[in-house]
């Protein structure tokens, strides 16, 4: 990893901000869109870059805000690599949140993210707090495959279910699924019964399938030539250099998808998901104006 000082930490406006803390990532998921070329990495996507000013930053941002809204964190990069563990750059974030009166929102696929629970749940019942995990595939062969360097889909449901003990609303993202190798209703049905097991409040698909631009086609290759000989083969046949790649059991996943989430009461449009994780109770916008 190495050390710079960013000019700016959050982005976005009217209540709905994103940071991102660190640049690059260490999980080594072979279909991770953060690789493609459009977003000009100029170091190689494992040296992390840190923005160590990134507390300054938001401390500094936040104080300035007429409006509370919710910071969203995790969607470039995931905030609970491993070196947070020696950084404690997210958690020194998430306390200067706390202490502005924001919301959160936290986006990973690690079990680091439970050190910081009781800060999540502290954010939680002063505003509002929400948590989302990937989860791609239920069988831990296969997780290790695709997503090495991170815990496997049975801890990350362990993690949801903590959450839920402490109050802290979950969102899980079901993607991508790969053609050809977990877009199975066996993998999702398992995946969904324990989402509504741990009562997660929304999933988020985007289709049954993945997306591939130049930067992430290679890598994903490259790791398909590696663990899924003749895979790649079938890919380029099926798909060319198409930038979505739907499974072809797409219709039938997204019908079994549906439906289990309709009897549970699980959110599922991505619009309405989204909408749940960045509405921040309409008190602490009223609350807001009395601050100034």
């Amino acid at each position: 990893m190495h050390f710079v000082n960013a000019k700016g930490i959050l982005n976005g406006h009217n209540g709905q901000f994103g940071m991102n803390i660190y640049r690059g990532c260490s999980h080594g998921c072979i279909y991770c869109d953060s690789r493609s070329d459009c977003y000009q990495f100029t170091h190689p996507f494992e040296d992390i870059e840190v923005k160590q000013n990134a507390p300054e930053l938001l401390e500094k941002a936040l104080r300035s805000k007429r409006k509370k809204g919710m910071i969203g964190t995790g969607a470039m990069s995931d905030p609970y690599m491993h070196c947070e563990e020696e950084l404690k750059l997210t958690r020194k974030c998430l306390e200067i949140i706390l202490r502005n009166g924001f919301g959160a929102t936290v986006q990973t696929k690690s079990d680091r993210i439970l050190r910081d629970i009781d800060l999540l749940e502290e954010i939680n019942s002063c505003t509002k707090c929400v948590v989302q995990m990937t989860l791609t595939t239920y069988d831990d062969e296969l997780c290790n495959i695709i997503e090495p360097n991170v815990c496997n889909t049975k801890r990350r449901i362990e993690v949801l279910e903590e959450m839920g003990k402490r109050g802290i609303p979950t969102v899980v993202w079901l993607t991508p699924i790969l053609p050809f190798i977990n877009d199975t209703e066996e993998n999702i049905t398992a995946i969904l019964k324990e989402c509504v097991r741990v009562g997660v409040k929304g999933i988020i698909d985007f289709g049954m399938g993945l997306t591939l631009r130049e930067g992430d086609r290679e890598y994903f290759y490259a790791a398909l030539d590696k663990h899924f000989p003749g895979m790649k083969e079938r890919y380029v046949k099926e798909y060319g250099n198409a930038y979505e790649l739907q499974s072809p059991n797409a219709a039938e996943l997204k019908d079994l998808f549906r439906r289990i989430c309709e009897e549970n009461g699980i959110l599922y449009k991505p619009d309405d998901c989204f909408r749940y994780m960045f509405e921040l109770p309409e008190k602490y916008h009223q609350m807001s104006l009395f601050d100034m």
